[in-house]
């Protein structure tokens, strides 16, 4: 969708994406009941502790989802975590999907920040690229994919999980950070 600039819902491209997967044969009630279960996932361990260390650092946490605000909101407040994230912004505001750097570049301009302000954190390599493309910070906990792919930009942080990273994004200078853009 993205390489052909184009945008739909996240529940629509899954929906398709399952309806391939399954080769056609899986109906609509199948399909929903799927759909339905993203949001009734949990959070990983290691969220609540990482976005601690961040709100006891003063750092101000932002959601930028691939899914709707709304279903990001449930997952929050389901999770007990709505009260560490000051915003959320969802791709479609953007009409694009991550990792196109427009997305990145629109987060920036709500939030009225330069990109040597913002860092993101992320479990997907190919979302610390797009991220790192758009002039940000990145950290990368590998607890999902577990090899960072040689063909996107290196992250600046790495971790096993989102407490080593948010740690070791914590310990970088700011003139580091700005340097790493050069």
């Amino acid at each position: 969708m993205s390489l052909a600039d184009d945008y739909e819902p996240f529940p629509a491209v899954a929906a398709s994406a399952l309806r391939t997967l399954a080769r056609g044969d899986i109906g609509d009630a199948g399909v929903a009941h799927v759909v339905t279960g993203f949001a009734e996932l949990p959070a990983h361990p290691d969220v609540e502790p990482a976005m601690k260390i961040l709100a006891e650092s003063g750092t101000a946490m932002v959601c930028l989802t691939n899914g709707a605000e709304e279903t990001t909101e449930g997952f929050l407040r389901r999770n007990g975590l709505e009260a560490y994230v000051d915003q959320i912004i969802s791709v479609s505001e953007a009409d694009s999907w991550k990792p196109r750097t427009r997305v990145y570049r629109y987060a920036l301009e709500r939030l009225r920040r330069s990109a040597d302000e913002v860092a993101l954190v992320a479990v997907h390599a190919f979302d610390c690229h797009g991220a790192k493309r758009a002039g940000l910070t990145v950290g990368w906990a590998s607890r999902l994919e577990g090899h960072y792919a040689e063909v996107f930009r290196s992250a600046d942080v790495t971790g096993t999980d989102l407490v080593d990273v948010v740690r070791g994004l914590l310990e970088l200078p700011q003139s580091v950070r700005r340097q790493q853009r050069a």
